[in-house]
């Protein structure tokens, strides 16, 4: 991997192909690193959070992680490692903001 993509993907995906289980891995990983906000939320933090690509759970872990708190990139990292996922830059062009709490959405009839 070269120092020039900003985050690693880790895919829910296994080198043999296979899906990784529990379903819901990125969500406890990324959970090990959130806090609770003023409004009593869960909030991932920037440096280690889920999402889904192209149908596929992933943890996107910025590479800055490594110098803010080195014990959870390597603990992130091993976690990949020993469970044989795929890890890879993260080549996308760009991030797509959700402009609105997807909690606060009303369907209009």
């Amino acid at each position: 991997m070269s120092a020039a993509s900003e985050k690693i993907i880790i895919e829910g995906i296994k080198q043999d192909g296979n899906k990784f289980r529990p379903s819901d891995w990125c969500e406890r990983l990324a959970t090990t690193l959130a806090s609770f906000g003023d409004d009593q939320r869960l909030k991932y933090c920037k440096s280690a959070h889920p999402c889904i690509i192209n149908g596929v759970n992933c943890l996107i872990v910025e590479r800055d992680l490594a110098s803010k708190s080195p014990e959870s990139y390597e603990f992130l990292m091993a976690f990949a490692q020993e469970n044989q996922l795929k890890i890879q830059e993260d080549r996308r062009n760009k991030q797509v903001e959700v402009p609105v709490d997807r909690r606060e959405r009303r369907v209009l009839a």
